[in-house]
């Protein structure tokens, strides 16, 4: 990976515009979880310590671009970043057209990006005023780096130096470690409600992995792809050839797609549901398939503790329901247990790695998940292309 990066350069004096991702959940005002908040530190206080005017900006929820609104003020991120840093974090609300200072060594948060006008087109003229207000304009907001927008693409065409952030470097390194030249046998668990959303991922991830595990909504429509009734399952029906062809594909090159042996049964979607173990070709007619049984569970643990890479995106059952978790548990205790190494990322499983508490065992932790995916499909993400072109043509 050919880009210039934030570590290499002097930044003493330097007005530097990092873009960060501090897409953060917030209620009543306040910050539920400030994990992105803390990946993105190590590149703030880098430059804070370089001598550098620090300017950070992200974007937060799905404002109307052009209006301001209470609700996705980045004014609670602010607050974090504050006692973070031990000192003030001035909130500059209206800054696009700059007539603000920044100090030596001081942190200013700049009011939410998508407030402004022509950012989620990347217009030139957006993108051009952004990049007058630095001198360096640091990328590390991988979540959004498959994005083409003014604040994670657009600005890196116009800036001075466009440089990638520690956060950003690290998630690149991690995942071209797991996915370009893997330690073998590569196992990648792939999990969520649909086919539909993650079929590139599978297509792609079909012809590198020796053991592609399939869980959630998506095991259903392989379960049936299999010849099993799902009863009233969560199930894509028009994608079980599309599942029959995958199985077909991997089997030709000797690898496998596991299919559950049993499952954990409910009658409807709900936190009191009782949950009934059943062997997989015992599921009647209204019948919902909420997690996979103990041997099946067993079965991916024993792949999972052979495995050289683990990709992990997605858990396996309904893990918010305690009695239909147990299927993601197991797998979340053998990723931390495996000597393989371990790559996670996405919003759920991010949840389901806190729940069980395993988070210092997975090697890396992707703070992605559009981006993470689209990494796995082997696509160019904008904002990593747009660095190396810079980098190449200095």
């Amino acid at each position: 990976m050919a880009v210039i990066r934030v570590t290499d350069l002097d930044l003493k004096g330097k007005r530097v515009f990092i873009r960060a991702d501090m897409n953060v959940p917030v209620k009543d005002g306040k910050v539920t979880s400030d994990a992105r908040i803390t990946a993105s530190m190590r590149t703030i206080e880098h430059c804070l310590k370089a001598g550098a005017k620090v300017m950070v900006t992200s974007h937060l929820g799905r404002p109307i671009e052009g209006e301001y609104s209470e609700e996705n003020s980045l004014k609670p991120v602010a607050d974090v970043l504050s006692a973070k840093l031990g000192r003030p974090v001035r909130l500059l609300k209206d800054w696009i057209d700059g007539g603000f200072d920044v100090a030596d060594g001081e942190v200013v948060l700049l009011e939410n990006v998508r407030f402004n006008v022509g950012e989620k087109k990347s217009l030139d003229a957006t993108a051009q005023k952004y990049a007058a207000l630095c001198d360096v304009f640091v990328m590390d907001a991988f979540g959004t780096a498959h994005r083409a927008e003014a604040s994670t693409h657009g600005v890196a065409k116009f800036a001075p130096i466009a440089a990638a952030g520690i956060l950003l470097t690290e998630e690149l390194e991690a995942l071209t470690k797991a996915l370009l030249s893997p330690a073998r046998p590569m196992v990648a668990i792939v999990g969520g409600s649909k086919v539909s959303t993650k079929l590139t991922v599978l297509e792609a991830l079909s012809e590198k992995v020796d053991q592609m595990v399939v869980g959630g909504g998506i095991a259903n429509t392989f379960l049936k792809a299999s010849g099993k009734n799902i009863g009233k399952s969560l199930c894509e029906d028009d994608l079980v050839p599309t599942a029959q062809a995958l199985m077909s594909k991997m089997t030709a090159r000797g690898a496998t797609i596991p299919i559950a042996v049993d499952v954990v049964c409910g009658k409807k979607f709900d936190a009191n549901e009782p949950a009934v173990l059943k062997d997989a070709g015992d599921v009647v007619d209204d019948d919902m398939i909420f997690d996979i049984g103990p041997k099946s569970a067993q079965a991916l643990v024993d792949i999972i503790m052979k495995a050289g890479t683990v990709v992990w995106n997605g858990p396996v059952g309904v893990f918010e329901f305690d009695q239909f978790g147990d299927g993601t548990k197991k797998i979340a205790e053998a990723i931390a247990a495996t000597s393989a190494f371990t790559l996670a990322g996405g919003g759920d499983t991010i949840a389901a790695i806190q729940k069980y508490d395993i988070y210092d065992k997975v090697s890396y932790i992707s703070t992605a998940g559009g981006a993470f995916l689209e990494f796995l499909e082997g696509k160019k993400l904008p904002a990593v292309d747009i660095l190396e072109q810079r980098a190449a043509s200095k």
